[in-house]
């Protein structure tokens, strides 16, 4: 399968500050590739020399076999951008916004057909300050493909939006990737990025930690699914490490999470022992549930929980 995307030993840096070391990748044709990672990570630069919007220090950059920096104009031509951070003239609708960036490119996609499939028709005359969040962001996506790019690049796509918007940009994104076009995206959603993408990549301080499929990086960490419950019972949390395949417990207030290894127990008999053990205590207890380990478990153990700026 063909790269789209090779990134050799990418470097960049502000004055003192670091914010890409000796990053590396390749990014296949026909993938949903994404980029996690905590603020300051160095995501945004590094999506930005990508997209020939940043010069870099060191390293080497292919787009579509192209130098960002010395192809710039012609890369123009062959990929989408949707930046984190856009704005549009507040006085222009929809169908003018579309018209002056279809005017950009020698054969642009008719702007009418895109808009219905991005259920933006009958926004077509409104302002684009009338817009909400989730139908401006269907905006930035239109122009992203106006110009017909083999290679989309989508940063922070679904930041602001509602649970419902998000979703709906979710299914937008898998459409465009089953038109033939390769997706770059980066997020700060876990959920978003385990769901989407077929390989995740996990930066920290600049670097990639971690790089595979979602289900890979899961399983790589070995991580402890979780059942947990409500209960005003008293009882020893000791008591329950002595279940099978239980390697710990907590308890807060009426809340109890119980620690156990999917791979000693499994998902079925895990929970199934901590409910049958409650049941011969004669403890009434509720909201039991399981939860298996995610991406998120993956990202905080490999960057850490500290807040950053």
């Amino acid at each position: 399968m063909t790269n789209v995307i090779q990134v050799q030993h990418l470097r960049k840096t502000y004055g003192k500050t670091v914010a890409v070391e000796d990053l590396s990748l390749e990014v296949k044709e026909g993938e949903i590739f994404g980029m996690v990672g905590p603020n300051g990570a160095g995501k945004t630069t590094t999506i930005e020399c990508l997209e020939g919007m940043r010069a870099f220090d060191g390293g080497e950059i292919k787009i579509l076999g192209l130098d960002p920096v010395r192809q710039e104009r012609e890369l123009r031509y062959v990929i989408g951008t949707q930046l984190q951070k856009s704005q549009l003239p507040d006085q222009l609708t929809v169908g003018e916004v579309l018209d002056l960036f279809a005017s950009f490119y020698p054969n642009p996609v008719p702007w009418p057909a895109l808009v219905e499939r991005l259920g933006l028709s009958e926004k077509k005359n409104s302002w684009v300050s009338k817009l909400s969040g989730g139908q401006l962001q269907r905006v930035f996506i239109a122009l992203a493909l106006i110009n017909r790019p083999k290679l989309v690049f989508l940063d922070e796509l679904t930041t602001g939006l509602d649970p419902q918007a998000r979703r709906s940009i979710w299914d937008l994104v898998r459409e465009i990737r089953a038109g033939g076009c390769t997706v770059f995206l980066t997020t700060h959603f876990m959920e978003e990025a385990e769901l989407l993408c077929d390989r995740v990549a996990i930066m920290d301080h600049g670097k990639i930690v971690a790089l595979d499929s979602p289900a890979a990086l899961v399983s790589k960490l070995g991580a402890d699914s979780r059942v947990l419950f409500t209960t005003s019972h008293a009882f020893d949390p000791e008591s329950l490490q002595a279940l099978d395949g239980v390697t710990r417990v907590e308890r807060e207030g009426d809340r109890v999470i119980v620690y156990g290894r999917a791979a000693q127990s499994g998902k079925q008999a895990l929970i199934s022992e901590v409910a049958n053990w409650l049941s011969a205590q004669g403890a009434a207890f509720s909201d039991i549930r399981m939860e298996q380990p995610n991406l998120e478990d993956v990202f905080l153990q490999l960057t850490g929980r500290a807040m950053r700026d």
